[in-house]
């Protein structure tokens, strides 16, 4: 049996083969991922992500992850989950993160440790249409990265500037994304 190299918590050889087979056959990289958000009450809801479509097939988990999205007791929720701008900036670091991380692995760079702090300046004015001035949604994101590594500052820049270039969440959300909205009929 071959013993498998792991770096970063990444088994090398299955990253260096995914990557051989995307370069092969661009088409298995083309995914389409699904969630299911439901109301609960208030402004608790929880959103269930189960099966998406890769490599030309449907993938099944082996469970379904349930996220809990709330609001804090002040804006009038129940504290019960991250409210959605704060599951924004989740989404967001863990992508930097996996980025980082599979990047780092694939060039051979060992991190010790890699933490993304995010942080997203927002007046609840305009969600509440209080001011029609004032936009919606988040006025700034600030993120840095803390990285632990014997890797030289510059190669650590370079990491941290490919990220962003390879993260799906940090284009979708600096980048214009058609989202098509429709009413079911019941």
């Amino acid at each position: 049996m071959v013993e498998q190299t792991i770096l970063n918590g990444i088994a090398v050889g299955e990253l260096s083969d995914c990557m051989s087979s995307l370069r092969q056959s661009p088409d298995i990289g083309k995914c389409t991922f699904k969630a299911t958000c439901k109301w609960v009450s208030g402004a608790y809801c929880q959103t269930e992500i189960s099966d998406f479509f890769a490599s030309g097939e449907v993938i099944h988990r082996d469970k379904t992850h349930v996220l809990e999205g709330d609001e804090p007791v002040v804006l009038m929720g129940s504290d019960l989950g991250a409210n959605a701008t704060e599951a924004l900036l989740h989404a967001l670091g863990a992508c930097l993160s996996a980025s980082f991380i599979y990047h780092a692995t694939d060039q051979g760079i060992d991190i010790e440790s890699l933490e993304i702090d995010l942080q997203g300046n927002i007046d609840i004015n305009g969600f509440l249409g209080l001011n029609e001035e004032i936009r919606n949604g988040f006025e700034s994101i600030e993120v840095t990265f803390r990285v632990k590594s014997d890797a030289p500052r510059e190669k650590i820049e370079e990491l941290c500037n490919y990220a962003q270039k390879r993260s799906p969440v940090f284009d979708t959300v600096t980048n214009p994304v058609p989202v098509n909205v429709s009413l079911a009929d019941e």
